[in-house]
């Protein structure tokens, strides 16, 4: 079990981009794979993004390849997603997840550490 604690969401206009950060403190964080979510009101929490323990391997959903880019520094315990062009329907609240076992899941279900969340708001 590992805390997760996101940070840097923000109102932004479209085109825009913007870096999202989840740090851990726990040694175990270089450990788990990461993957970062998304949710909007009323939908399903959607898979994005995710990096194995070691950052060699990397899987994006269609809608953001190319645009989100994510890393992590495992000295510093922190996973990144960069978010570039961004547009109206990137607006959700992101999540960060990690797990042992769940690189390659894309389901939610399959994740069992979260953060608390952070907010992307995308409009002109």
């Amino acid at each position: 079990q590992v805390q997760l604690t996101e940070s840097g969401g923000a109102a932004v206009q479209p085109g825009d981009s913007l870096r999202l950060s989840c740090s851990s403190s726990e040694p175990a964080f270089r450990n788990y794979a990461m993957a970062w979510f998304r949710q909007a009101p009323g939908q399903e929490r959607e898979f994005i993004a995710a990096i194995d323990w070691s950052a060699k391997f990397t899987m994006y959903i269609a809608s953001v390849k190319g645009r989100f880019t994510i890393s992590r520094d495992n000295a510093k315990g922190t996973v990144f997603l960069e978010m570039r062009m961004l547009t109206p329907e990137d607006t959700a609240t992101y999540y960060c997840a990690g797990d042992a076992t769940s690189y390659g899941s894309s389901s939610y279900k399959d994740w069992r550490n979260w953060g608390q969340g952070t907010q992307v708001t995308v409009s002109s």
